[in-house]
């Protein structure tokens, strides 16, 4: 596990102390949340006896080119159900190009339909056209999720005390999963990738009531740092993803991580966190997401 300073003028003036946790570099093929919200997925798929497992998820989605990538590295055949029929017809974007190359096998499935994957009849149609399969839900986020992300807690307190842990959020199993392993002790602060993501705080709160059985007061979730919405990169975040690399060495992906960063310094010069504290800010990885982009900043 690797801590880095990162020396911010806006940390500097509140008088925090402001650490990024490269959990992207955790494992080279399995980067950062996704490997943690799959570790005991994977083993409840072998225990029920299950050779294959189906997601869901879109075009660049680092949640599918990290399943395709774990079947692979784990013997487990893979299926990705992907948002969007149109794409069938086209060249494979990088992303779905490698999933493929890892042996995952690509459903398109039209908006409308994918819409309704939650849906039993319509999960049932998917299985009994593709086959038995432990389904893992898109983005990774389910009961078992949580306990692989509150691993990162115990590992980090090893290292570093700290009193927030700061971490994007997509579809809120990271944030849940953290809240959990910090157990009240300090505070877990999530920043939403996506508009309109109010309803993940009923989401994370159905997952750890599904998890553990309780509810957990210690997590803020943060909505006003999506840029525009999910997959938008806007001018002013790609010269601040620009600007952070140029100062610090550090590539952070446009889609979750820099957004978590550009509202941790926000917050930072607002006075949001505690004169005397240590906020450690997590790189969940996602840097393939990059190549829907034209390519990361030099």
């Amino acid at each position: 596990m690797l801590l880095q300073p990162l020396p911010e003028a806006a940390a500097e003036r509140a008088g925090v102390q402001l650490l990024l946790l490269r959990d992207d570099l955790t494992h080279p093929e399995l980067p950062g949340n996704k490997w943690r919200k799959l570790k005991y997925n994977l083993q409840q798929a072998r225990q029920q006896g299950h050779t294959t497992l189906l997601t869901f998820g879109g075009a660049y989605s680092n949640h599918i080119a990290a399943v395709a990538a774990a079947g692979r590295l784990t013997g487990l055949h893979t299926v990705g159900i992907i948002r969007g029929e149109e794409l069938a017809t086209r060249s494979l974007n990088p992303t779905l190009a490698q999933a493929r190359a890892d042996g995952m096998h690509l459903h398109f499935l039209d908006r409308a339909t994918y819409r309704r994957k939650q849906e039993p009849e319509v999960l049932e149609a998917l299985l009994q056209e593709l086959g038995p399969a432990y389904v893992v839900p898109e983005g990774g986020s389910n009961a078992w999720a949580l306990p692989g992300c509150a691993e990162l807690v115990t590992e980090l307190r090893t290292r570093q005390s700290f009193d927030y842990l700061c971490v994007a959020c997509g579809t809120g199993g990271t944030l849940a999963g953290l809240a959990t392993g910090l157990q009240g002790t300090e505070q877990a602060e999530g920043f939403a990738a996506l508009k309109g993501a109010d309803f993940l705080r009923t989401d994370i709160n159905h997952l750890h009531q599904h998890s553990t059985g309780r509810l957990y007061p210690n997590w803020h979730l943060h909505t006003a740092y999506h840029g525009g919405g999910y997959a938008r990169l806007t001018p002013e975040l790609r010269q601040f993803l620009t600007d952070f690399h140029q100062r610090h060495g550090i590539l952070l992906d446009p889609i979750y991580t820099g957004k978590m960063l550009l509202g941790v310094l926000d917050l930072l010069a607002q006075g949001y966190f505690r004169r005397g504290s240590t906020v450690v800010a997590v790189h969940t990885g996602g840097l393939q997401a990059w190549a829907g982009f034209g390519g990361a900043p030099g």
